[in-house]
């Protein structure tokens, strides 16, 4: 998919996305499969809330060109009325909106939507906007002006995130990690793993048999703003093979990809 370059923003009419009516619409719309994301239809309903319309039909058309159904709502009042009708697994929310604003929305869907994950559209340089988001509950923020693609890939992380969180327990070999207790058990006897190497052998474990990215690997366990060297990923790797040398599994090195873990 091509990113949509923020200027755009600025072209009604045909060569842009139009300003829209304005229109409260909640009804879901499906995007069609996006050409080279593996033939799979992206599966995600997301609630854009955002009361201008044109950036509203943007995120929708970003998301929609993904494979994603979207719903729309002017601001956080509409939003949790769409909540409370239609099954939702996202919302991409703006910061500022009169009624009820993107943190105040966040605060709400937090007690009752706890399972819904959050992302916030904040201003450039409004650190107290992401701060005061991220505080009432959102997952993470995107800052505007944004490219399209990251959009997607940062909707595509959370939604994978959540997905792996649901399935609580992970297993490889004889390891058992729970996520919820953040708790480790190697045949049966319990264990103490410092947080990033849970995190690390929780996503791996989680996704067993399947090569997974450097990068995407940093994405998921460090962050989207990890601005550390990317050797902390191999640091810790070598760290969970020698603490379990024989554990029933078995982390293998992609050469010039990533890694995949491997039960024995």
């Amino acid at each position: 998919m091509e990113a949509v370059p923020w200027e755009q923003l600025e072209q009604p009419g045909p060569g842009g996305l139009g300003r829209g009516s304005g229109v409260f619409m909640p009804g879901l719309r499906w995007g069609p499969i996006l050409a080279g994301d593996e033939g799979r239809l992206a599966v995600g309903a997301i609630l854009v809330i955002d009361d201008d319309p044109h950036i509203r039909e943007l995120v929708a058309a970003l998301l929609q060109a993904a494979g994603f159904a979207t719903a729309l709502a002017a601001d956080g009042l509409d939003a949790l009325r769409v909540l409370g009708g239609q099954e939702i697994d996202l919302c991409v929310v703006d910061s500022m909106m009169p009624r009820m604003n993107g943190p105040e929305f966040c605060r709400a869907a937090r007690r009752y939507h706890p399972d819904l994950a959050l992302l916030m559209l904040t201003a450039k340089g409004q650190l107290g906007d992401k701060v005061l988001g991220l505080e009432a509950g959102a997952d993470d923020y995107l800052v505007k002006p944004f490219e399209g693609l990251e959009l997607v890939a940062r909707v595509k992380a959370l939604l994978r995130r959540y997905r792996k969180v649901a399935d609580q327990v992970a297993r490889a070999g004889g390891l058992t990690l729970d996520a919820d207790g953040h708790t480790a058990a190697l045949d049966g006897a319990t264990l103490e793993l410092p947080l990033k190497e849970f995190d690390l052998l929780f996503f791996l474990a989680a996704n067993k048999g399947r090569t997974m990215a450097r990068q995407r690997i940093l994405d998921e366990v460090w962050g989207f703003d990890f601005a550390g060297n990317d050797r902390t990923l191999d640091v810790h790797i070598n760290r969970i093979r020698d603490k379990f040398p024989a554990a029933g599994f078995k982390i293998a090195t992609v050469r010039g990809l990533g890694y995949r873990l491997e039960d024995l």
